[in-house]
Parts: structure tokens; sequence; C-alpha cells
């Protein structure tokens, strides 16, 4: 079973400056609810036990959002339905703890920040720049992981034009929305690319991920890469597959994206 979330945090959110040089913004609005609190409420629906959000000092405003407020609470505890807002928040704080990433070296590194912390054979990894709705997407992956005991990641067919902006999977064999991968290359070209199908931020990974961190290389902007150590596991004979998921893809990552995604949810 899983039970156990890893969800990165610190990055700069550069294509966002100069907004996110004062909130993350993985705490900017969607909807009624911040990015943050519906990737919480994925993982709450999920059955998640324990989540691991990695964060670098200059985001300690995120450890903020969950403490308590008493002096705020104070001045509205006339106003019950503004304290359920603000006292909805502790429901994750039990299942949180904060990890710090020193520097920025990429997602893989960000993921190994966990290796002593991760108890179960596999693991929920999220990337809170996307934002799945109208499906509880780690909750498909996880029931797809339960009958194949497999590592699972999630995939979307995207215009050949742009596969070079994702980690791209290749695969032998379809059944309905699931594939047997047999492949998986971070950013290619177009003419390396093994398909239109790209990865999209949920997976369930095998612990063993954190023995082929350690052994992946830098890349060329001198970041662990997490495509780099999925690959060096599959090259090992440990089982992959991808599930086209349900649901529609909402990309927070960049500005544009956001501003589409915020119209899109609308007062959701």
């Amino acid at each position: 079973m899983i039970k156990e979330a890893i969800i990165p945090l610190a990055g700069l959110g550069t294509r966002m400056l100069p907004l996110t040089k004062v909130i993350p913004k993985e705490l900017w609005p969607l909807g009624k609810l911040s990015i943050l609190e519906r990737i919480l409420q994925e993982c709450e629906d999920a059955k998640i036990k324990k989540i691991y959000l990695i964060i670098s000092k200059r985001k300690s405003i995120i450890k903020k959002f969950f403490d308590k407020d008493f002096f705020l609470e104070k001045k509205i505890r006339n106003n019950l339905d503004l304290l359920n807002k603000l006292n909805s928040l502790s429901k994750y704080k039990k299942k949180i703890k904060f990890i710090y990433q020193n520097s920025a070296k990429g997602l893989g590194d960000a993921v190994n920040t966990c290796k002593n912390f991760i108890k179960s054979s596999h693991f929920l990894l999220i990337l809170p720049d996307d934002i799945i709705v109208n499906n509880n997407c780690s909750k498909e992956l996880i029931n797809i992981h339960n009958k194949s005991k497999a590592s699972i990641l999630a995939i979307k067919k995207v215009p050949k034009n742009i596969v070079n902006r994702y980690g791209v999977v290749g695969f032998n064999k379809k059944l309905k929305n699931i594939v047997n991968i047999n492949k998986l290359v971070e950013k290619p070209n177009i003419k390396q690319s093994p398909s239109s199908f790209v990865i999209i931020g949920r997976y369930i990974l095998s612990k063993k991920i954190f023995k082929h961190l350690s052994k992946t290389k830098k890349g060329s902007l001198g970041e662990i890469q997490i495509t780099d150590a999925m690959s060096m596991m599959l090259n090992a004979g440990q089982s992959f597959k991808g599930c086209i998921f349900k649901g529609s893809y909402l990309d927070c990552g960049t500005m544009d994206g956001y501003i589409k995604s915020f119209k899109f949810i609308g007062s959701r």
C-alpha cells in the first residue's frame, strides 16, 4: 500500500519572478484553494498518511502557512466560517514533515533528501506545477500499482514539437490506458524522442530509486535528473508502467499556464 508522498517545493520559481521573490507559487490561489492545498487534498483523498514537503530556507513561509496564529484566531473568534477556513489546514499538520534542500540541484536531488525517511517499498511523488482536476490521478496510479506492483508514471500525449520540454517514455505494449514502458529519455530532441507520450508530475516509485540517484551524474545545468535514475532502474530490470490518466491537466509552471489554469478553475 502507498502511504507516503514526497512533494518538492524548494524550486526558485524563476519563471514567475518578481512575484515569487516574496510569495512561493505553491501558495498562490487556484480557485478557492491554494495550489499546495489542492495537492494536499489529493493526497488526503488517496489515503496518504505521511507527506514530506521539501523546502528551502528561502521558502520557510510555507512552513509558517501551517502554524497556528493565536492572534488571528482571537480576532475572528466570532466568525465561525473564517475560523473553519483557518483551521482547515490543521488536519494536514500531523501528516507533514518538512525536509530542507539546501541548494537547487534538480528534482533527483530533491527526492534524494528523503532517502532516510521513506519506510515503505514504494512512495508517491507529486510535482505541484502539475494540477489534475476532475480525477484523483494519485489514486488512479495507486490502484494500478496495487495490481501490478510496478512503478507507475502518469503520462500524456503532447504535440511532437514540444517533447523536448519533458521526460518522454517509449513503450512496447498498450492495454486500454496502461502501457509497458521500455525507454525513458529526459528532454530529447524530436528525432531522438521514442514517442509523443510525456511524464506528467505524478509518480509511484520504488525506494530502490535512492540507490540509483546516488549514482546519477549531474547534467549540463548541474542538476540531477530523476528520469536518468529511473532509466537506470529500467535497465536493471525494474518494471515501469505508464498510465494515460483521466481528468484535465493544468500547467501551473509558467505565468501563462497559471493564468489559464486560474481561469479554468474559476470559483471551484
